[in-house]
């Protein structure tokens, strides 16, 4: 007795007897350069490598070797962004030989964000000297810098880090992932010396040609660890 078949098992690829090709690395390796591509592209925050793999459910070491090639792609001088390590994460920018052209640019966009010279002066002082309490930048810059303070921890530039073991127990000031982010730096061992930091605070801040002139060392800090006490309350020290 004849056997009905339905007309899906028919064309199935074991009665035509055609084999199916097995899958291709190289393609599915393109396939999530691509994806990696367009994920660095829409994200604001860097990512880093296990937060990539865990949301796309690949190997860990794949993505990195992928990442790797995507920073090797994009370093090509046809492309005009460039694809990076930045704060522990990867974000794709412009590139720094293009940094005039864009600033310019943007500053005809819209107005640019600026840091006075009181501003760039304490950030400097907080770069270089954290974790550092706001006596001890008054010491160094000479005045009063409350509302300085205020405003570097209102952009997310700088945040507190605990209390320093002394009379007072006054608050310490070290600087965040978003001062990483803006500057392009991997992490504070990147700090370049005083003067390069004041041309890169112009740049990235879009601050007036003005240097600051805080007296500060022209060698980078070691690195302040990420996660750290917080106060609970607020103080300017």
């Amino acid at each position: 007795m004849e056997e009905n078949i339905t007309l899906e098992e028919a064309l199935a690829p074991e009665q035509l007897g055609v084999v199916e090709a097995p899958p291709d690395p190289e393609s599915d390796e393109s396939r999530l350069l691509a994806i990696l591509e367009a994920v660095v592209y829409i994200t604001d925050e860097p990512l880093s490598p296990k937060q990539i793999a865990e949301a796309l459910g690949k190997p860990i070491e794949l993505v990195e070797t992928v990442l790797a090639k995507l920073v090797e792609q994009f370093n090509e001088p046809h492309h005009g962004l460039s694809v990076r390590e930045v704060a522990g994460g990867y974000k794709m920018s412009t590139k720094p030989e293009f940094h005039e052209e864009i600033r310019g640019f943007v500053k005809k966009l819209k107005p640019p964000l600026k840091l006075s010279l009181a501003a760039l002066e304490t950030l400097a002082v907080i770069a270089y000297k954290q974790p550092i309490t706001a006596p001890e930048i008054m010491d160094i810059r000479g005045v009063q810098g409350a509302g300085v303070l205020k405003t570097l921890l209102d952009r997310k530039l700088v945040t507190t880090a605990g209390r320093k073991q002394v009379v007072g127990r006054p608050v310490l000031y070290r600087t965040t992932k978003e001062f990483l982010v803006q500057f392009g730096l991997k992490d504070l061992a990147e700090l370049p010396t005083l003067k390069e930091f004041e041309e890169w605070s112009r740049l990235a801040l879009g601050d007036p040609e003005e240097p600051a002139a805080a007296a500060v060392p022209e060698t980078a800090p070691e690195t302040v660890p990420e996660t750290v006490p917080e106060p609970t309350a607020e103080s300017n020290g």
